[in-house]
Order: structure tokens, then sequence, then C-alpha cells
């Protein structure tokens, strides 16, 4: 397993490759979290899936991914679109987790021994469709370990105002009866 000292060399020098104009597409550095990344790796097997995001250099060199290979992707522009054997990412915000769900769902179907490792910011993190897959796979005890990477930020905002500490619009909650249940039964099933 790559050092911090190795994490912080390569993403210098992709950093510097980028300054020089040679990478003609956007990059998303990883900075001041190697130190967390290794200790969560150390849990990390060979034939472990990761589904990461758009900053994804990291991951892959921690899986024990080729550097050079990552260079000439990165080189080629591919920083947000890496994709490898049991390696994918997304750049769409939290575009990553139904992939990683469903990968998961496979894999206990077909009595896989391997997991999924899925990334997410924490801005995406917040988002439903992240929260329902986390309620899924928790539901159905599928072999998948959701990592919230915290930056506390959400693009260049602060990602508590963007998501909330701060009461921007006015919430209107109620309470009813329902008369048909959520999905129906009876005269009333819906298909």
């Amino acid at each position: 397993m790559l050092t911090k000292k190795q994490l912080i060399a390569f993403e210098k020098g992709i950093a510097k490759l980028y300054e020089e104009g040679r990478i003609k597409a956007p990059i998303h550095l990883h900075s001041g979290n190697e130190t967390k990344l290794i200790k969560i790796f150390k849990d990390f097997k060979e034939g472990d899936w990761i589904v990461s995001t758009h900053r994804s250099h990291y991951h892959w060199l921690l899986s024990g991914r080729d550097p050079e290979l990552l260079k000439k992707q990165v080189l080629e522009g591919n920083s947000m679109h890496i994709v490898d054997d049991k390696f994918f990412t997304s750049a769409i915000v939290a575009g990553g987790a139904p992939i990683a769900l469903g990968l998961a769902l496979a894999i206990k179907l077909r009595g896989g021994q391997e997991r999924v490792w899925c990334f997410i910011g924490d801005a995406a993190f917040a988002c439903g469709i992240t929260q329902e897959c986390i309620n899924y796979a928790q539901g159905h005890d599928l072999p998948i370990i959701f990592v919230k990477e915290d930056n506390q930020f959400c693009v260049r905002a602060c990602t508590a105002e963007v998501w909330g500490k701060k009461k921007t619009k006015k919430v209107i909650t109620y309470k009813y009866k329902r008369t048909y249940p959520h999905a129906g039964s009876g005269k009333y099933v819906m298909f």
C-alpha cells in the first residue's frame, strides 16, 4: 500500500501536469485525507469493487492499481471518468450510489464474497438517492460499505450553508389519515 508521502507526491505530479497545460480536462485532486483513507483501505480486499466519485485518484492508488495507468487516463482527460476492472467513477453527484447498490445486490444474489466500497462526498450524502440506497442496503444486508468523505464543501460553498443549518425556506408539515394503502391491497391493488 502506498504511503501518505507517495499519495501526496502523485497528486502534486498531476497538479504540475495540469499547470503545464498537459491535461485538457477538469481534474479534482485529493489532499488532507491521506491518513484516513490509508486506514480505511486496510480493510479493502483484493476482488472488492470500488465505486468512486469525481475525486478518485487516491481510491485507485490505495486499491493497489497501477499509478502509471491512472496517470495515462488522467492525461487523456478522464480524471472524473476512470474505469477499470471492478473500479468505476461517476462525476454525477450521488450517481455512484445506485450503481454500487446494484453491484452489491448482484453479488448477494450470486453468492459472491466480494464487497462494494461506495465513496460519497458530503453534499451527495445528503441527497435522497444516497439515503434510499443506504436504507435498501441495510434492509437487505447487502455487501456494501458507504464511505462519506466530508471536506465540508459542496463545490465552493460550505456544505452546512447549502444543506442546512440555516432556515432558508418555510416548511409546512401536516398529518392526515390515509384512505388507501401505500401500494394498494385488496380491490385497490395497483400494477
